[in-house]
C-alpha cells in the first residue's frame, strides 16, 4: 500500500547555512514526484530528511498519518530513539546514487538479506519475493552473479530491488542514473517507470527530463533551497513561470 508524504515548514542548516528554507509540499498517494534543481539547490537533502537520514532543524515530516522521526508532546516535538526511528524508515525505500550492495553477498542474497533480518521473514519467503523482485528489474538470470560481475545499471537495478523487498509504503530515488554511463541509463529508467504504473509514490531527485515529462505528476523545482515553482510536467516544462526555472531549463534542454 502506498502512502503520501507530507512536509509542512522543513528548515535544515549545516554549519549555520541553510539548506532548506520552510519547504511545504504535498505529495498524494500513489503519486511520481520529479525534483529538478541546479546542484546545492537542497534537493538531496529534503529526500534525506523525508526519511529522517537528516534530521530537520524545525518543521514536520508525515507519511500517511505518521508522524516521521518524532512525536508530538503538548506544544513541542520530542525526538524518537534511532529504534523507533529506524523502524520508522523501513517504511520509506531509498535508492541512492552509488549502488552500495555488500560485495561479499551475491545478487540474491543482497535482495534477501535485509528481509530476512529486519524483518524476520523465513529463508524460503525471502528468497521467493527476491527472485520475483529480480524478475520484475529484469535480472532473473543473475540471481548468482556477485556484484562486481554486474554492470553500473544492473548493480542500480538490483539496489532497486533490495529497496522494494522491504515492501516500502513509498519510494526516494536520488539521482538513481547520475553514476551510470548514458547507454545504461534507459535500463534503470524503465525499471522506475514500471514501478510507478504500479502505483508506488516516488520522489525521484534527477536530470532526466525526459523521465520526468513521461512520468511524473508533479514536477518541484528548487533553487537555493527553496521552492521556486511546481506544476504537471506540461505546464513546467513548456509553459515555465519563473526566470530561475526557464534559465535551468534552457541550460539541460
Amino acid at each position: 500500500m502506498s502512502e503520501s508524504i507530507t512536509l509542512r515548514g522543513i528548515r535544515k542548516q549545516f554549519s549555520g547555512k541553510t539548506i532548506l528554507h520552510d519547504v511545504d509540499l504535498d505529495m498524494a498517494a500513489g503519486s511520481v514526484t520529479v525534483i529538478l534543481g541546479p546542484s546545492g539547490s537542497g534537493k538531496s537533502t529534503l529526500l534525506r530528511c523525508i526519511n529522517h537520514l537528516e534530521k530537520v532543524d524545525s518543521g514536520t515530516v508525515y507519511v500517511g498519518q505518521e508522524l516521521i522521526g518524532y512525536r508530538q508532546k503538548g506544544q513541542y516535538l520530542v525526538a524518537l530513539p534511532e529504534a523507533k526511528a529506524a523502524r520508522q524508515r523501513q517504511r520509506i525505500g531509498m535508492v541512492f546514487q552509488q549502488f552500495n550492495l555488500f560485495p561479499h553477498r551475491t545478487v540474491l542474497q543482497n535482495v534477501m538479506d535485509a528481509p530476512q533480518r529486519i524483518l524476520n521473514i523465513k529463508a524460503d519467503l525471502a528468497k521467493a519475493r527476491a527472485i520475483d523482485l529480480l524478475t520484475q528489474v529484469g535480472l532473473a538470470h543473475r540471481i548468482d552473479a556477485w556484484p562486481r560481475e554486474l554492470s553500473g545499471g544492473q548493480q542500480q537495478r538490483v539496489a532497486i530491488a533490495r529497496a522494494l523487498a522491504m515492501q516500502p509504503e513509498v519510494m526516494l530515488f536520488d539521482e538513481p542514473t547520475s553514476a551510470l554511463d548514458p547507454e545504461l541509463v534507459g535500463d534503470v529508467l524503465h525499471v522506475m517507470k514500471k514501478l510507478a504504473q504500479s502505483g508506488m509514490t516516488m520522489v525521484v531527485v534527477t536530470h532526466e527530463i525526459g523521465f520526468a515529462r513521461e512520468v511524473a505528476d508533479n514536477i518541484v523545482f528548487m533553487d537555493q533551497g527553496k521552492i521556486v515553482e511546481t506544476g504537471t510536467p506540461h505546464s513546467l516544462l513548456d509553459d515555465p513561470q519563473h526566470p530561475r526555472l526557464r534559465e535551468f531549463l534552457s541550460s539541460v534542454l
